[in-house]
């Protein structure tokens, strides 16, 4: 039976075609847009636009700001959750952990729907509480993208560290603060970055409670459906280069994390 090899040069080509038709050629498109006027002439008038406007920079400080406070809160819920399990004496702990994980299986709509209605039982109005309704809606999507990261990391944490600690004279704050929590960082960068962006665009989820504001993602689309394309695709790219940003430095912060060496006590 003949055999067949190929190189990496070859195994690479599909994913290059993918790059290229799904990746590239619509970043090109795009870049086209942003920079030419309806007559296809160069323009930077839609790049300046942006950062004069009043209302474009107001949306992108309150998208700022929902990603942010969903974030923290994502953060303050998911680090005692995943900390508490993978500490815990459990035999199922696969099974807790499948339990935050398993609302993500159930339709998005269906989710948000039960949810504005929870919200609404609650608060009442819901137009009356714009920014608090987007951070809860925003938790509630991207808590299990928080906890993931953090349990896979504190999880595979070599114990011998802690004992070695507690060896030491450290007590149980002494050891978290100076061993797990560092330790744990890249984890937390990891949830950080898988919650903050999306939040900064999934308008869907505040169409979906009925809130009157927007974020970068919206502002986007209603361009687009003002068949301001230009407009709409400066401001894409925009928030791309944000969003490179971001990743890069906290890609940056994860990998001198991971490369340290130890811990100090």
């Amino acid at each position: 039976m003949q055999k067949f090899s190929f190189s990496r040069k070859q195994l690479a080509i599909p994913y290059a075609v993918y790059l290229l038709c799904f990746v590239a050629a619509p970043l090109a498109v795009l870049t086209y847009y942003a920079f030419t006027t309806s007559s296809g002439r160069f323009t930077l008038v839609h790049l300046t636009g942006f950062f004069t406007d009043p209302n474009t920079l107001g949306t992108l400080c309150y998208s700022l700001g929902v990603a942010f406070v969903t974030t923290v809160c994502c953060l303050l819920l998911a680090y005692p959750t995943a900390y508490v399990l993978a500490h815990s004496g459990l035999k199922n702990k696969s099974v807790i952990l499948m339990a935050f994980v398993l609302p993500m299986w159930i339709n998005f709509s269906l989710r948000i729907t039960a949810l504005k209605e929870i919200l609404s039982l609650l608060e009442g109005n819901l137009a009356y509480y714009p920014f608090l309704n987007a951070v809860i809606g925003m938790t509630y999507d991207f808590l299990p993208f928080m906890i993931l990261p953090i349990y896979n990391t504190i999880s595979k944490l070599d114990e011998s560290l802690i004992e070695a600690s507690r060896d030491l004279g450290a007590n149980e704050v002494q050891s978290f603060l100076k061993i797990t929590l560092p330790l744990s960082l890249p984890g937390v960068i990891s949830g950080v970055s898988m919650v903050f962006l999306p939040a900064m665009t999934n308008y869907v989820v505040l169409d979906m409670l009925y809130n009157s504001t927007f974020i970068m993602g919206s502002l986007i689309g209603s361009y687009f459906a003002a068949y301001n394309w230009h407009g709409g695709s400066m401001i894409a790219l925009i928030l791309l280069a944000i969003i490179c940003i971001f990743t890069l430095l906290t890609n940056g912060k994860e990998g001198r994390k991971s490369g340290r060496g130890g811990v100090l006590l």
